[in-house]
């Protein structure tokens, strides 16, 4: 059994299962054919986005529950961590009175693995303790883009559905705006007080959740800072002396000569999101981040010097040898397990590896040992970094539901956004206690009916401001934070970080194919030049004309900042 802990809200989950960035972009790779089938009703379709003076109107009033405070406050957008052992005889109360009316809600959500059955102890305890009675229509979170692009073509929608950033692609955001209710009536200004937990989310979040010019979601608030993160085998660094770079030729010098193709070891996985970060590319899931205001002209990232030069580094870095075959040949294989077998001594992963990896291989290689290596400039100068969205993971009800339905979801998603060190935390993400957990020493820990049954549900339907919080492996939450608050000083907003963007659908899916050039490029299968044709080709087939769109928004909205 692998150990288990509260994991950082900044992540998918709150345990962030979906520890590999591959998972989510193939994701996105995937959902794109089928998203032309998200037609249906045009009613309440709206291109473009909302900020300033109008989002005011809509947004919820940001109201501070100081119920726990953190060990490690946040600074430069990071989360706030905890790293004491929760106090579970001290626990505090966060929602008094139970909100829930009875109402039977259907609610649809991405799931990892095998769906427990909707009788198992832990829906029960969070249905009555919530006072509703849930139903969960989990589904395959590898092809839930393609269920979701079903779902929202068809009239049979469920009361509530979760819908992951990385799937707003195509035409599911006008499928959104379609389908889905103003939650505005609830939400919008003073209206949260009666949520006490959803006062508590940070306004950027809400920002994020404003949906063809209403409040439509509810949001699972993240720390801004790049989460994709460089992981090394510091075990194998300390035994072998070697020294972290800290520029791209320090990188490639030091992958050649820890590189030995003979014994298995490569010096690391697929770098091509590292090289972003390091080179200052525009870069993120959702492609409104690729364009940013630089002097009077609306630039896209795949029309900069330094695109072209990140996509260069990682070629030279498969044409060295020094990248995992399986990472070459087809992407095959897990790039964490390659890792964690010391076969690449350096990949890229969501932040909350960190914590995954360590607490899975702790029972298994006691000399294993991962730190998270600081992002360098590719001059060995500071990095330039880009936030990411504010908010990635959201929850929609359907604008067919009753009012009853409405506010018994939103009495949910209220409990689910208990803060740390509460009553209703431990439930949420712990289960019951027991059965879904045990606690030895102070520290909770999951069973194996726990680690199969409290995750990928009641974990999206309503989290507190970003936090990171390991009672087993509170060093790592430190390590964490702080690397966040570290990056989080070299981290610049973009035009349109922090805002919702649905673009006309002529155009949704004009770079759709740049990802897998990119692969195609960096592996040596296509060359620059093949990029470079590709922007010009991109230009003319409606390129400029979408960058005329964007830029008219931007007069007319104003950015988030």
């Amino acid at each position: 059994m692998t150990p288990n802990a509260a994991s950082a809200s900044s992540g998918p989950s709150r345990r962030s299962f979906l520890a590999s960035t591959a998972v989510a972009t193939a994701a996105v790779a995937g959902g794109m054919p089928l998203l032309a089938a998200c037609g249906g009703s045009q009613e309440g379709r709206k291109e473009g986005t909302t900020s300033g003076k109008d989002a005011k109107k809509l947004l919820p009033a940001f109201v501070a529950r100081n119920v726990v405070s953190p060990d490690i406050p946040s600074k430069n957008g990071s989360a706030a961590g905890f790293t004491r052992p929760l106090d579970l005889s001290t626990l505090k109360t966060a929602v008094p009175e139970k909100l829930g009316k009875g109402s039977k809600i259907k609610i649809m959500a991405p799931f990892w693995g095998t769906p427990p059955s909707n009788n198992n102890p832990y829906y029960k305890a969070m249905n009555e303790a919530i006072g509703v009675e849930v139903s969960w229509q989990n589904q395959d979170g590898n092809t839930y883009d393609e269920k979701l692009g079903a779902i929202l073509a068809s009239s049979d929608i469920p009361d509530v559905v979760v819908v992951p950033g990385w799937n707003l692609n195509g035409k599911i955001p006008s499928a959104i705006n379609a389908k889905f209710a103003d939650l505005g009536e609830y939400l919008s200004g003073d209206k949260v007080k009666d949520y006490p937990n959803l006062a508590a989310v940070p306004t950027d979040a809400w920002q994020r959740s404003i949906f063809g010019g209403q409040l439509r979601a509810i949001p699972m608030p993240a720390s801004p800072v790049v989460n994709i993160a460089p992981f090394y085998r510091k075990d194998v660094f300390d035994k072998e002396g070697y020294t972290l770079p800290t520029s791209a030729d320090e990188f490639l010098a030091w992958a050649k000569e820890a590189t030995n193709a003979k014994a298995k070891v490569w010096a690391c996985d697929d770098m091509k999101w590292l090289s972003f970060s390091v080179f200052g590319v525009l870069s993120g899931a959702d492609k409104a981040l690729w364009w940013n205001l630089e002097g009077d002209k609306l630039i896209n990232r795949i029309e900069t010097e330094a695109y072209l030069e990140a996509l260069e580094w990682t070629r030279k870095l498969y044409a060295a040898g020094v990248v995992h075959p399986d990472a070459k040949a087809a992407n095959q294989g897990v790039a964490g397990n390659r890792f964690t077998a010391g076969q690449s001594l350096v990949y890229n992963d969501d932040l909350s590896a960190l914590w995954g990896k360590t607490a899975e291989q702790r029972t298994q290689n006691k000399d294993f040992d991962m730190g998270v290596m600081d992002i360098f400039g590719h001059d060995g100068g500071d990095p330039t970094l880009w936030a990411v969205q504010p908010a990635n993971i959201f929850t929609f009800v359907n604008k067919k539901a009753s009012k009853q339905v409405v506010q018994d979801f939103l009495a949910l998603a209220n409990y689910c956004a208990s803060p740390y060190g509460t009553k209703e935390y431990m439930l949420t993400v712990y289960g019951v206690e027991g059965t879904d957990y045990t606690v030895k020493d102070g520290v909770p820990t999951k069973t194996t009916t726990g680690v199969n049954e409290v995750n990928g549900a009641f974990d999206y339907t309503g989290d507190p401001a970003a936090y990171i919080a390991h009672p087993d492996l509170p060093e790592i939450a430190k390590q964490q934070v702080e690397w966040q608050q570290r990056m989080g000083a070299f981290t610049k907003k973009s035009s349109f970080q922090g805002m919702t963007i649905t673009e006309p659908n002529r155009w949704t899916n004009l770079a759709d194919d740049f990802e897998q050039l990119e692969d195609d490029v960096v592996r040596g299968r296509k060359k620059i030049s093949d990029m470079q044709q590709a922007v010009s080709d991109w230009k003319k087939q409606g390129g400029d004309d979408l960058r005329a769109w964007y830029r008219k928004l931007l007069d007319d909205t104003g950015s988030a900042k």
